[in-house]
């Protein structure tokens, strides 16, 4: 938690130079945030899938909604996913991650916003409904969960990932849904860009894999 907190000040403190500030550090519609990193809660883990799974997840956001169809072919990360927004384990959280060269992918699901949270009760879980690696295999509006890759492919958790831009992945990312509403939003946030912060100089730049450099802020998450 501290360490995201003390990333977003320097970011503030500590701008781009004049040359990379050309480039936008914001999507119109996005407001300010309010909400601030937290250890992951804990909460009860679904055992079995649910007999009436969920079909849609709204994700509400400091820059617009996001919608998403859950896909019943990974009834498990389905009914995990729900348990978690009901339970409103994504309130009040941010997305940590951002990648704009080579995969094309804003990050989230992580209270604590250090891209290494989950609940504190769960045990990770098997992937479902993996694709081919072959082609694009990952195309814009994929919503996939995010773990440890091959090796530790039972690590799902509350971590997951929004594809804004066709990618190609290897295939150990669990597909449970699809974006139908809200893409538009993903392409800017990715064409703002990502960035990280110099250790040394303590000043931001801009980098192929990082924080968004427009915060997203997940306000709310619901399923019906």
């Amino acid at each position: 938690m501290k360490k995201f907190v003390a990333v977003l000040t320097v970011f503030f403190l500590f701008p781009f130079t004049a040359t990379a500030a050309e480039r936008p550090t914001s999507v119109a519609s996005c407001a300010n945030p309010t909400s601030k990193a937290r250890t992951p809660g804990t909460l009860k883990q679904p055992k079995t899938a649910d007999k009436k799974l969920a079909t849609t997840m709204t994700i509400n956001t400091n820059c617009g909604v996001i919608k998403i169809a859950m896909n019943p072919a990974a009834p498990q990360t389905v009914t995990n996913m729900s348990a978690l927004a009901r339970a409103k384990y994504f309130d009040k959280s941010f997305c940590h991650r951002l990648t704009t060269e080579g995969i094309f992918v804003l990050q989230c699901g992580d209270p604590s916003a250090q891209g290494n949270g989950s609940p504190g009760s769960w045990k990770g879980y098997k992937n479902e409904n993996v694709p081919k690696v072959t082609g694009i295999n990952f195309p814009a509006g994929t919503v996939a969960m995010a773990n440890s890759g091959a090796k530790n492919p039972n690590s799902n958790g509350s971590q997951f990932f929004l594809v804004y831009k066709d990618t190609f992945l290897p295939g150990d990312y669990t597909i449970w849904g699809k974006i139908t509403s809200g893409l538009p939003l993903l392409i800017e946030i990715g064409k703002v860009g990502a960035y990280k912060v110099d250790q040394a100089s303590n000043k931001a730049y801009y980098a192929g894999d990082g924080y968004p450099v427009q915060i997203i802020e997940i306000k709310t998450v619901t399923v019906r």
